[in-house]
């Protein structure tokens, strides 16, 4: 059994994020990192689908980041297995971003569990994201799944 009782005890940590304004800038840089073609995107009116995943990331310090380049997520950091995959992700989208959103979110740890692989043992993360605007209506829900091996 890999994961410790501690480390089941993280099940249910919820980090908030936020608020954080939605400028036309941030919309348009995401728009051509990404290679968007809708000029609603491009002009920075409106927020491509998956510019939610990353809007509230911090830019970390070089001495912040994992081997992969990818920065350490206190939500999973100091489990067993170091190695991350991306597992699944349902997605459900209330309304679009739009430049002038003040958004917050919460990310919950919702779900840990071992599984043991062809290639070794497994460990499953399920994190919950919901973001919200200034009113607190919901505006994406996102459910998505880390694979540490």
């Amino acid at each position: 059994m890999l994961l410790s009782e501690k480390d089941r005890a993280r099940v249910g940590t919820t980090l908030a994020l936020g608020p954080e304004t939605v400028s036309r800038r941030e919309i348009r840089r995401y728009a051509v990192a990404t290679r968007q073609q809708a000029a609603r995107y491009l002009q920075g009116d409106e927020a491509p689908p998956l510019f939610f995943t990353r809007f509230f990331q911090d830019i970390p310090s070089l001495d912040d980041l994992q081997h992969n380049g990818q920065p350490l997520d206190p939500l999973t950091h100091g489990l067993p297995l170091k190695r991350q995959m991306a597992g699944g992700s349902q997605v459900t989208f209330h309304r679009p971003i739009v430049a002038g959103d003040e958004l917050r979110a919460t990310r919950t740890l919702t779900a840990l569990s071992e599984k043991q692989g062809r290639s070794g043992p497994l460990i499953f993360c399920t994190i919950a994201l919901h973001v919200t605007d200034a009113a607190g209506r919901p505006v994406v829900d996102e459910v998505h799944t880390r694979i540490l091996r």
